[in-house]
């Protein structure tokens, strides 16, 4: 019995599948799966159909100067060669060419969900729910057993332990896992005080992502009352819940970074708010202590009534003016006053007998005015500015005084 290493055995394997002359120059057709660009320039991918599927590697030098960039359900043909990978002993197809055929079936069915969601408004950005800061309890629909659940429950309890992490286990991938999903989601919501919800899986091909880009889990999504984060594959992997969720993660670890603060950094941040708050006040206490220093310092502390002194003297000062003030109006008001008797004086019946003329008075005491008013033998009185003459008329002449 002959016994071989494992490497000699993949060596074997490799030398017979190299001298196979069909194997060296061949076209195949395919689509698109679990496409990755790795940094090095090499790709990496798997080409499959309904019933196979075959790994794939397209080295830098060859994929340069492709006219297309390659992406998951992309339907295409590649040639190249087959030969083994000895480390793993896995058959591969080197890709030395590669055209666009068209668009996989798997791809067009995203596409089309996709484009009848937008429609319904299930991606608005305005029904997205906000994330809350601090959460006390957080939600997981995954599987139980891979490691994206590891990821989250680590990343969440070294950046915040206090949190409460509640798993609701369900498959990510397989014909059960759409419903699986869509209710987990829903017994998330019916289990009442989550705050988040984290659904996703780890990185995997189209096919492997697939339930997350059907329509029950994005409806799921999209009815959850609890804010939702999609944590799908890797940072290049977009699924319809990706674009249904309140919050797309790149990656499960990213989604628990997403959810929680980290303790370590609040606690930074509140010692920084607690040093600016203990300068603030010792500024503000400075500041007050130099002001009450400048008023004891000030006048109106060392000499107080240096202001009523002066508001003193103010009001003598006005007492002054309004006494002189009211001086002069008077002495006004007097001169004027004496003015008008003067002329009021000048007008006066009286003055007017004192410059020799005299008032004659009939014996009802009227002022006579012509000589038709009496006759001879009436009594009659002449007023003079310094009494009274009782006359008796002897003849009463017709004519202007002074006229023969």
């Amino acid at each position: 019995m002959k016994i071989i290493s494992v490497s000699d055995l993949n060596g074997y394997i490799k030398q017979k599948i190299d001298s196979d002359m069909f194997l060296r120059n061949i076209w195949v057709r395919g689509e698109i799966s679990n496409f990755k660009h790795h940094s090095s320039g090499h790709m990496y991918f798997t080409l499959k159909d309904k019933s196979g599927a075959i790994r794939c590697v397209m080295f830098r030098s060859k994929n340069g100067s492709l006219p297309f960039p390659p992406r998951d359900g992309m339907a295409v043909i590649a040639r190249g060669y087959v030969t083994v990978y000895e480390r793993d002993g896995q058959y591969q197809l080197y890709v030395e060419e590669m055209h666009q055929q068209g668009i996989g079936a798997l791809y067009v069915a995203f596409l089309q969900l996709k484009e009848k969601l937008e429609k319904e408004g299930l991606f608005d950005r305005d029904r997205k729910k906000p994330l809350p800061a601090f959460p006390g309890k957080i939600g997981v629909v995954t599987s139980p057993t891979g490691a994206a659940v590891r990821d989250i429950i680590n990343v969440i309890t070294r950046r915040f332990p206090q949190v409460q992490i509640v798993l609701i286990p369900v498959a990510v991938q397989g014909d059960e896992a759409p419903r699986q999903i869509a209710e987990g989601i829903k017994t998330a919501n019916s289990l009442g005080g989550l705050d988040v919800l984290i659904v996703g899986r780890g990185g995997g091909s189209i096919e492997e992502l697939w339930a997350f880009n059907t329509e029950i889990v994005a409806r799921g999504i999209a009815g959850s009352l609890i804010p939702v984060v999609s944590a799908v594959g890797h940072e290049t992997d977009f699924t319809i819940a990706d674009f249904v969720a309140d919050m797309r993660a790149p990656t499960p670890s990213a989604a628990a970074e997403m959810v929680v603060p980290d303790c370590n950094e609040l606690m930074k941040t509140l010692v920084s708010l607690q040093q600016r708050m203990a300068a603030g006040m010792n500024n503000s206490l400075t500041s007050l202590h130099l002001r009450l220093a400048r008023a004891v310092e000030s006048p109106v502390m060392t000499r107080p009534m240096d202001g009523i002194y002066r508001k003193m003297q103010d009001l003598d000062y006005l007492v002054r003016r309004l006494h002189q003030t009211a001086v002069i109006y008077l002495n006004n008001r007097q001169n004027s006053l004496s003015l008008q008797i003067s002329r009021l004086d000048d007008l006066s019946p009286l003055a007017t007998l004192k410059r020799g003329y005299s008032l004659c008075l009939d014996d009802g005491g009227k002022v006579i005015r012509n000589v038709s008013r009496v006759s001879p033998g009436d009594k009659v009185e002449i007023v003079i500015h310094d009494g009274v003459i009782d006359c008796t008329v002897e003849r009463v002449k017709e004519g202007e005084y002074g006229k023969k």
